[in-house]
């Protein structure tokens, strides 16, 4: 082989090494989940109150509550309300934020794979770096990489008789899931945890768990174009995670929460218990033990529980 031919391989092969793809940096949970409200004292209640939950000031421009959920810094997680934009509009759910260890390795490796992502990376007040972009159908997720002066929670009110220390999954509506699978197992890596229906030979519900951690987000599936409040709340939602139901129950029960007919404890079609309830805008904030107490239908769980 001549010398001439011997180089232009060589500069191929380095062109074609610098054009790989970045590695995925690491997904490794939710990070928070935002909505909006139109009624922030009657939701105030609910999170402090009832629910136990520490507040602490946002750091996201246009929101005006901050509740923690869980109490080690590093592991810190937060639902967040800001003022509904359109009080018509039948959609709460702002954004879904995961976690990563690296905030611009991330951009970069999905701008590799064709998503369309922001020009920079944003500071937030507490120090963290995050980005924004839209999955394929629309939906706004945050990804936050944590810095240390993240750890220090400003404007902290310390609640300690929380019902949950753990955000352990939230879901929307999903049309396309082919779609929405191609963008969060193909591209990020996210892998079935477990998946489910009313009925054993329909799919309404599919778990898809971060890769590197075990918090899962759920498609809803089968849902109308154009539902109504009431629906989209059931569907776009948050759960916290709980060790036993009965004394969760017990806790909210003691903080001036009572069940009835559309909140109270039922054991879920994936075998764990879970206790259904609404904010101020019919958002469901689902509580769900962490472990199955019976066998799930419909298919096996294929991923580690989450614990507190």
């Amino acid at each position: 082989m001549s010398r001439s031919i011997t180089c232009v391989l060589c500069l191929l092969s380095i062109a074609a090494f610098g054009q790989q793809t970045p590695v995925r940096p690491k997904i490794t949970g939710i990070d928070h989940v935002a909505f909006y409200t139109t009624s922030p004292e009657a939701n105030r209640h609910l999170y402090a109150d009832v629910f136990g939950l520490s507040t602490a000031v946002p750091i996201e421009s246009g929101q005006t509550q901050r509740f923690l959920v869980g109490f080690e810094a590093a592991r810190m997680q937060w639902v967040a309300y800001g003022p509904a934009p359109d009080p018509k509009a039948t959609d709460r759910m702002d954004h879904v934020a995961f976690r990563t260890d690296h905030s611009a390795g991330l951009r970069s490796y999905l701008a590799a794979k064709g998503v369309k992502v922001p020009d920079s990376i944003s500071h937030q007040k507490d120090g963290s770096l995050t980005f924004t972009i839209k999955d394929p159908e629309g939906h706004s997720i945050e990804f936050v990489e944590i810095r240390p002066p993240a750890m220090t929670i400003s404007g902290k009110q310390v609640m300690t008789d929380a019902v949950s220390r753990r955000l352990i999954h939230a879901g929307f509506i999903v049309h396309d899931r082919a779609a929405e699978d191609h963008f969060y197992q193909d591209i990020l890596g996210f892998h079935l945890y477990w998946y489910g229906g009313m009925k054993p030979e329909r799919t309404d519900w599919v778990a898809m768990q971060v890769p590197d951690g075990t918090d899962w987000l759920e498609y809803m599936l089968n849902q109308p174009m154009n539902p109504d409040l009431r629906l989209t709340g059931v569907m776009n939602h948050i759960s916290l995670g709980v060790k036993d139901m009965k004394a969760a129950q017990a806790k909210i029960e003691f903080h001036g929460w009572k069940p009835n007919d559309r909140e109270h404890s039922q054991l879920g079609k994936d075998g764990k218990w879970q206790l259904n309830i609404y904010d101020p805008d019919q958002t469901r904030i689902e509580l769900m033990e962490f472990t199955p107490a019976e066998k799930p239908c419909c298919s096996e769980f294929q991923g580690p529980h989450p614990t507190e």
